[in-house]
């Protein structure tokens, strides 16, 4: 009983979904998602790890989001507001009303927790 409360975070566990940003959202390159959405619990919550390739879009946020930067250089700017250089080894959260745009500058890959 005890095992099934523990649970890897890692991309042996589930198969990817991949994905892209909407076309509409989309400033430059030809990024690419895979997301291993490792737990989806009711109320909202989830966690897992994502992966892009290079490239720009915006971002709005309406949920919370927990990040913790496992590989790889973004970019994170915040409308009218200042850019954020993330890299391996960086924790941060961005909050529902966050507007700005994401470009991954090297392959990037986050762990994160989501709560809607």
């Amino acid at each position: 009983m005890l095992m099934a409360a523990f649970l890897s975070v890692d991309t042996k566990s589930v198969e990817p979904e991949s994905g892209a940003p909407a076309p509409d959202r989309l400033i430059s390159g030809d990024p690419k998602f895979r997301t291993w959405n490792v737990e989806e619990r009711d109320g909202g919550l989830y966690a897992g790890i994502w992966e892009s390739t290079p490239g720009k879009w915006r971002i709005v946020y309406d949920e919370w989001e927990f990040c913790h930067i496992l590989s790889g250089v973004s970019v994170i700017a915040q409308d009218g507001g200042q850019a954020r250089t993330v890299k391996s080894g960086d924790s941060f959260v961005l909050r529902p009303g966050f507007k700005g745009s994401w470009e991954v500058l090297e392959t990037t890959r986050k762990e994160y927790v989501i709560k809607l």
